[in-house]
């Protein structure tokens, strides 16, 4: 038996954000149904580099895996590295047997975006006029391409502090830069930045509109003023991570909003445990980034190479060669 090694080419060459917004769409439902087991993510704080790991093991079906991802806020500036960078393992759960080492951090973004996309194909009315993205960096690039897979057609509206960022991203896509309260204003508002200090107002919401926070993944980051929370039906996507670093994760430590005021789980609206909210109903979607979306995906990808004879198979696990020297004698 070998393993596959699939570098981030070969998982650009596989990977389509239809790929991935399938994946995490059966993701979330089989958490929804309880059919998937994750422990919480772990954190290991590297304070002195500005970054931290985050060790994310997860089981869906006959899949198994761990992805090892950091996040080092200035790795572009200082060493010309990304931000992001991951590295995901993949198992058989009957025997164990290493199945695929492959990169994880196209994989993560792929599968971030299809979150929110999954999030507002079951949260949001559906056939929005706009869609904006706050924050114009990679991860909103991955966001736009999951909600073209969900809504054929929408204008795009950019917001970002830097303006060239934003400008770029808006030519990319044919969409506009915006002011942060028009985009705030968007049928569905996707945020996805580092921020520590809220940012969106409760006034620039209008009614009905569906937020996907994405930004908030480690403890002290929040994105919206805590009373968006408290006029919105706020869906999680696991109480553990949510509670201890998404986007209620500050304003629950201040007290200004309580878990008793979740209105649910995605997956569990997605498996069809919870009915979807009525149109009316101003919604945000706090993501945290599951460990069950990248062991899908990441499944989803395997499968894929395989068919196509993609990656390179190597004997990681030395089996081949302890077979060989006990044939050939060599082991006694």
């Amino acid at each position: 038996m070998k393993t596959l090694v699939l570098t981030r080419m070969d998982v650009e060459h596989i990977v389509t954000m239809e790929l991935a917004v399938a994946a995490v769409e059966r993701a979330f439902a089989a958490f929804g149904r309880g059919e998937a087991s994750m422990p919480p993510k772990v954190y290991l704080p590297i304070e002195d580099h500005h970054g931290d790991f985050r060790a994310m093991p997860s089981r869906l079906g006959n899949s198994a895996g761990i992805k090892w991802v950091n996040v080092h806020a200035k790795n572009r500036r200082d060493y010309g590295l990304p931000t992001v960078m991951g590295v995901f393992v993949l198992n058989d759960p009957a025997n164990a047997f290493p199945l695929a080492i492959m990169d994880g951090t196209l994989l993560t973004a792929f599968r971030t975006g299809a979150a929110g996309a999954v999030a507002s194909k079951y949260l949001a009315p559906s056939g929005p006029a706009t869609i904006s993205f706050i924050g114009a960096g990679a991860q909103a690039r991955t966001l736009y391409g999951a909600h073209r897979v969900v809504y054929p057609s929408f204008e795009p509206l950019v917001h970002d502090r830097n303006e060239s960022a934003a400008r770029k991203l808006a030519d990319e896509v044919d969409g506009r830069v915006v002011s942060l309260e028009e985009a705030a204003g968007a049928a569905i508002v996707c945020t996805a930045t580092p921020s520590r200090a809220p940012f969106v107002r409760p006034e620039w919401i209008r009614p009905g509109a569906h937020i996907n926070a994405m930004g908030a993944d480690a403890p002290g980051k929040q994105e919206l003023v805590f009373e968006v929370l408290k006029r919105s039906a706020v869906y999680i996507d696991d109480i553990h991570q949510a509670t201890g670093s998404g986007e209620i994760n500050v304003p629950l430590s201040k007290g200004e909003f309580t878990v008793e005021e979740i209105a649910g789980t995605l997956g569990e609206v997605v498996a069809g445990e919870l009915p979807r909210p009525s149109p009316e109903t101003t919604t945000v979607f706090d993501s945290t980034g599951l460990a069950i979306q990248d062991v899908a995906l990441a499944r989803a990808i395997y499968d894929v190479a395989k068919e196509s004879r993609m990656g390179l198979e190597i004997d990681l696990m030395g089996l081949e060669s302890q077979a060989l020297r006990v044939h050939d004698g060599s082991s006694q």
